[in-house]
C-alpha cells in the first residue's frame, strides 16, 4: 500500500478542520485504510480527518472538491465488502466522532441521530421509553447507524421490522460540493417528490455523506419467546422455515446455523450446539402474542420432524448470542471469505444443496449461516492458507465463489443481501443489472457526484 502526500491537500485541510482533527500518523493511516473486507484494493489515504461536526464535514468535502481529491467515508469499519477501503490519493473522512442522539420523541416514536452513533446504544436510549431501533445486524454493538444506512444494513430482526431502509425517514446530506440538503421527512408517511431518502440508504457513501438521521423506533415487545429447532440435516430445516411460514406466524427471528456454524460456535464458545443435531433453527416471537404465537411453531417445526428444547430466558439469550457471532467479527482474508447473497425463500433448501456440492467440487469448506426469514444467507468458504500450492488453493476459492453467485442469480437471487457491493463485488454486479441499468446507476451518480470525489470505486 502507498500513498504519495499532496502538501496543498493537508495544508488546506488543516486550516479548515485544524490539527487536531487531522492525523496523518502512519499508524492512523493504516489503521483506517480499510474495514473488515478482503484486501484487495486498499491503499493508504492521505490523511485521516476526524469530523466533529456537519460543519466539519463540509469544511473537508468543500476543501477536497477544490482540489479535486477523493473522499473515503467511514463509520467504524465493520464492513464486509471493501465499502470503506481507502483509494490512493484519497482522504479518509471518520464520522465516528459525530456520536451524539440529538433528539428521541417518544410519542412520535422518532429519534434523530448523528452518523456515529452506535447501533445498540440507540437502543439502551431508545429502551427507556419502551422502544426499539429495530435494524440490529450483527455487529449491532459496534457498528454506526450511519456505516448501516450506507449499506442498508440487515440483521436477525428483519423478518418482521425489515431491513434499514424501512427504518429511516429522513437525512442530513453534505453533497459533493459541500452543499447540505435534508431529504425525506419526520412522519410515518410521506409521498412529496422523488424518494431520494430511499436512494441514499444504501450507495455507500457514494453519493452523499450522511451528517444527520431521522429514524423511525418500533414498541419494545413486552414478551419474547425463544424456540430452538434442532434438525439431522441443514435442509430439513428450511423446510422447517417453510412450514412455519405457511401457517401464517411471522416470527420475529427466523434464523438458521448449519453443522459447520455450529461446531465452531461450540469450539469458541465452550457450547454443545452439535450434540443436539446438525441443523439449528432458531426462532424468536415478540410482542402481546409472543406466547400463542409460539405455541403453533413449536406445533408446527414438531411435525417437520424437530427436535424442540425449551428455553429458558437465559439460554435463549445465550443461543441469540452464539448466533450474532456466528459470522465471526474479524477480516475477511484472501484464504477465507464469507458471502452474502439473498434467494427467494423457497430456493432455501436447493441453494444449500448447490453449496454443499460445490464444496466438494471445488475442493474448499463451506460453512452457513442464514437469516432464514427473508433467504438472506451468509456462506464462508476458505481454504487452507498452508496448503502446499496456494496458488491453486486460491483459485479454486475463486471458482467456488463466482459459482456461488451463479447459482444464486440462476435461482432469482441476489449477489448482496445486505452488506453491500463495496469494491470486492463489483466484479459481479454486471451478473445482476444489465448495461442500461448500470448506465442509469452511473448517470444519477454523475448528477450528485460530477467529479467523482465521493467514495470512488464502490458500488455502482
Amino acid at each position: 500500500m502507498t500513498a504519495r502526500p499532496t502538501s496543498r491537500i493537508l495544508t488546506e485541510l488543516e486550516k479548515a478542520v485544524g490539527t487536531a482533527k487531522l492525523s496523518t500518523d502512519a499508524a492512523v493511516l493504516a489503521e483506517y485504510s480499510r474495514d473488515l473486507g478482503p484486501t484487495d484494493a486498499a491503499a493508504l489515504p492521505l490523511a485521516v480527518v476526524f469530523a466533529e461536526s456537519v460543519e466539519d464535514v463540509q469544511a473537508t468535502v468543500r476543501t477536497c472538491s477544490a482540489t479535486g481529491t477523493r473522499i473515503v467515508p467511514r463509520g467504524a469499519g465493520t464492513g464486509l465488502s471493501g465499502g470503506a477501503h481507502a483509494v490512493e490519493n484519497s482522504i479518509v473522512l471518520s464520522l465516528e466522532r459525530m456520536n451524539r442522539i440529538l433528539e428521541i420523541r417518544p410519542d412520535d416514536e422518532v429519534a434523530v441521530v448523528e452518523p456515529g452513533v452506535i447501533n445498540a446504544d440507540l437502543n439502551t436510549a431508545a429502551a427507556e421509553h419502551g422502544l426499539m431501533y429495530a435494524p440490529d445486524p450483527a455487529s449491532h454493538s459496534f457498528s454506526t447507524i450511519g456505516g448501516n444506512i450506507g449499506t442498508n444494513a440487515g440483521g436477525l430482526r428483519c423478518a418482521k421490522y425489515g431491513v434499514t431502509r424501512d427504518s429511516v425517514l429522513g437525512l442530513d446530506v453534505v453533497l459533493a460540493d459541500g452543499t447540505l440538503i435534508r431529504t425525506g421527512r419526520s412522519t410515518f408517511k410521506g409521498v412529496a417528490g422523488y424518494d431520494l431518502t430511499g436512494l441514499l440508504v444504501g450507495s455507500e457513501g457514494t453519493l452523499g455523506i450522511v451528517v444527520r438521521a431521522t429514524v423511525r423506533l418500533r414498541y419494545l415487545p413486552v414478551d419474547v419467546r425463544t424456540i430452538a429447532a434442532f434438525y439431522p440435516d441443514f435442509a430439513s430445516a428450511a423446510a422447517g422455515v417453510l412450514a412455519v411460514g405457511r401457517a401464517r406466524v411471522q416470527p420475529a427471528i427466523m434464523e438458521l446455523m448449519d453443522a459447520g456454524s455450529l461446531a465452531d460456535a461450540d469450539r469458541l464458545n465452550g457450547s454443545d450446539l452439535l450434540a443436539r443435531g446438525n441443523a439449528l433453527l432458531l426462532i424468536q416471537t415478540d410482542g402481546f402474542g409472543a406466547e400463542r404465537e409460539a405455541e403453533v411453531v413449536r406445533r408446527v417445526l414438531a411435525g417437520t420432524g424437530a427436535a424442540l428444547h425449551a428455553e429458558d430466558p437465559e439460554e435463549a439469550e445465550r443461543l441469540v448470542f452464539l448466533r450474532r457471532n456466528s459470522r465471526g467479527i474479524g477480516r475477511d482474508s484472501e484464504f477465507r471469505v464469507g458471502e452474502d447473497v439473498a434467494v427467494p425463500r423457497s430456493r432455501l433448501v436447493d441453494y444449500v444443496r448447490e453449496l454443499e456440492r460445490m464444496a466438494e467440487d471445488h475442493r474448499v469448506a463451506v460453512k452457513v449461516v442464514a437469516h432464514a426469514g427473508d433467504g438472506n444467507l451468509h456462506p464462508e468458504f476458505w481454504v487452507d492458507s498452508k496448503a502446499p500450492d496456494i496458488r491453486e488453493a486460491m483459485a479454486r476459492l475463486d471458482r467456488a465463489l463466482d459459482e456461488s453467485i451463479d447459482v444464486a442469480l440462476a435461482m432469482g437471487g441476489t449477489i448482496t443481501g445486505e452488506h453491500g457491493i463495496g469494491s470486492f463485488k463489483l466484479r459481479w454486479l454486471p451478473l445482476e443489472h444489465s448495461e442500461r441499468l448500470r448506465e442509469l446507476e452511473h448517470g444519477v451518480k454523475a448528477v450528485f457526484d460530477p467529479q467523482g470525489i465521493l467514495n470512488p470505486g464502490k458500488a455502482v
